[in-house]
């Protein structure tokens, strides 16, 4: 096999990986998982607030 051969095969490979990455990141299953981590940096706010009255350990 020539080095075209390898490419070929190199090329399909990749596609068929991104199509499988593509198939599970736009799962029904995952939406809520991924939903949850779209909120996450929201739920730093939360933290912020709740700890602004506190005293900080902080030496």
């Amino acid at each position: 096999m020539d080095i075209n051969t390898w490419r070929g095969i190199s090329t399909a490979l990749a596609l068929i990986a991104f199509v499988a990455v593509w198939v599970w990141a736009w799962s029904s299953k995952r939406k809520q998982r991924f939903d949850e981590a779209a909120n996450l940096p929201f739920a730093d706010d939360d933290i912020d607030e709740n700890s602004k009255g506190g005293q900080h350990d902080c030496q």
